[in-house]
């Protein structure tokens, strides 16, 4: 039970929390055929990160994390700009956006010589999951100790804030989510505001992608931005049984992607461990793979669906 406590509660937490925040907003991403968006941000966080190391020469997490939220603010702006100004698809104004700001963080790493900083691995890659160490959570009684929980990893408290944060937005914004995601053009009759909803969605977007690039890495969010929701949409043609469904996937791959990538490999006569992160990912995949074969709406060609 302590070696739970210190090495495994936090780390099985926070992911649990990425998961089933990214996947409550997976849901929305789907419906508006934008789930490609977790993915630019992923990849525009690092010429962000590079100019922030250049400016303070540190690796802290909060000036990563800063440096990343501003990139993932450009991204959004540059990806509306390209689409509205060129008239082009938002998949096609992804695909422009986040290569060549992904270019440009490669060549800030070069003409700078911090190329022998890991930083895009380390910090928007991995994230560093098992590292997540209670090291004061030696027992049930440590759970009720002020001393003990101020000693709790700060990955946790960040990702429970932004966790807190998404559910608040989506519960306020609901119908204007909604309607925006069914029938733009009918939430713009109504004065239901699509384009500052779509602004403030991958805005929250953005916020949770950069709140797990530390502790869980890209792996994850993209892959959870993607694989819960497309599995429940294909369970249900109701979203709030959808919204359900999602986060039910997002546990189960969080949990047992967690306990398989530390025991599934001893299991077999092996003494090593594997990614938790690329484990959590892989199963989510898996998941969606198997909705994909035997859900019960895998014919549906649509996204129309009942609210």
């Amino acid at each position: 039970m302590s070696d739970f406590m210190v090495f495994s509660l936090v780390p099985l937490t926070v992911a649990v929390i990425i998961c089933m925040t990214c996947a409550l907003l997976g849901n929305f991403l789907v419906l508006r055929r934008q789930s490609l968006i977790g993915d630019a941000i992923s990849h525009v966080a690092l010429p962000g990160i590079v100019v922030s190391f250049l400016l303070t020469g540190t690796l802290a997490s909060t000036a990563m994390m800063l440096g990343a939220g501003a990139s993932a603010l450009v991204t959004v702006a540059m990806i509306e700009l390209i689409r509205r100004l060129g008239r082009v698809e938002i998949s096609a104004a992804m695909g422009v956006t986040f290569t060549s700001l992904f270019a440009v963080g490669v060549l800030l790493l070069e003409w700078h010589q911090a190329s022998g900083v890991h930083l895009d691995v380390e910090h928007a890659l991995y994230g560093n999951l098992e590292s997540l160490i209670w090291f004061d959570g030696t027992g049930p009684a440590a759970l009720f100790d002020p001393a003990a929980l101020a000693d709790l990893p700060p990955q946790l408290a960040r990702v429970a804030w932004v966790g807190l944060v998404v559910v608040v937005f989506v519960a306020v914004f609901r119908r204007h989510l909604i309607l925006g995601s069914f029938d733009p053009d009918f939430a713009a009759s109504v004065r239901a505001q699509p384009a500052l909803v779509d602004l403030l969605l991958v805005t929250m977007v953005a916020v949770a992608a950069i709140a797990a690039f530390e502790a869980v890495g890209s792996i994850i969010v993209i892959a959870m931005f993607i694989c819960p929701a497309a599995a429940a949409r294909l369970m249900t043609n109701r979203l709030r049984a959808q919204i359900a469904w999602s986060q039910l996937f997002a546990v189960v791959s969080a949990v047992l992607g967690y306990l398989l990538a530390g025991q599934g490999l001893g299991w077999l006569g092996f003494d090593v461990s594997v990614s938790a992160a690329g484990t959590i990912a892989t199963l989510a995949g898996l998941i969606l793979l198997l909705a994909c074969l035997w859900g019960p709406h895998r014919h549906r060609t649509g996204v129309a669906a009942s609210p």
